[in-house]
């Protein structure tokens, strides 16, 4: 027979019990919805991916009430460089594995989009609802992945060893003595006397 410890500890660990309706609401609300308005033309073999400038028309707006907060149809298309957080989380994954060509509609959920934290056209917590086209697409070459993934790696390594030689030079400049201009003169003096 367990112990009551150890059923203690069973029950704990144990995860609360959720209901279905619950589960499904929840989940709903928090995953990125997709749908595909125009498939990709047949043959795309070239998929949008992290490292790649995309060139996107796209229409955001409320999914509550429809009303439109920005829309690029009536400028040039927004070039976004995927894996850069240049546009919100949810815009961003709606943009991979995209053909030129493919239109989608997406539903982003406040935590994925703004959240609290708001422009002051969108109000707080707000559902978005954004068609995006993909326009063009430019690859990433290897060397832009490999500067991409070792530049920031470099800077980390570099600017404590940067500020590690500035508080040594700062450490032997401070430590060491030097003469004031008076003393100078007056041992120049001094020297040209015994000579």
């Amino acid at each position: 027979m367990p112990s009551p410890a150890a059923l203690l500890l069973l029950v704990l660990l144990l995860p609360p019990p959720v209901r279905a309706a619950e589960s499904e609401t929840e989940t709903g609300a928090r995953d990125l919805r997709l749908e595909t308005l125009v498939p990709p033309p047949e043959g795309c073999t070239e998929l949008s991916a992290p490292g790649d400038t995309v060139h996107i028309h796209y229409t955001g707006s409320l999914e509550d009430d429809g009303r439109i907060i920005d829309t690029s149809l009536s400028r040039d298309p927004l070039q976004v460089e995927l894996g850069k957080r240049q546009v919100i989380p949810g815009l961003e994954q709606s943009l991979l594995d995209m053909c030129v060509g493919e239109k989608r509609r997406v539903i982003i959920p406040p935590h994925l989009a703004y959240g609290k934290r708001v422009p002051p056209s969108i109000p707080g917590d707000a559902v978005l609802r954004f068609e995006v086209e993909l326009v063009a697409l430019s690859r990433a070459s290897y060397w832009q992945k490999v500067l991409n993934k070792v530049v920031p790696l470099l800077c980390l390594g570099l600017v404590p060893a940067l500020l590690g030689l500035i508080g040594c030079h700062l450490y032997h400049k401070a430590s060491s003595t030097r003469l004031s201009k008076k003393k100078m003169k007056e041992e120049k003096k001094n020297k040209a006397k015994r000579k």
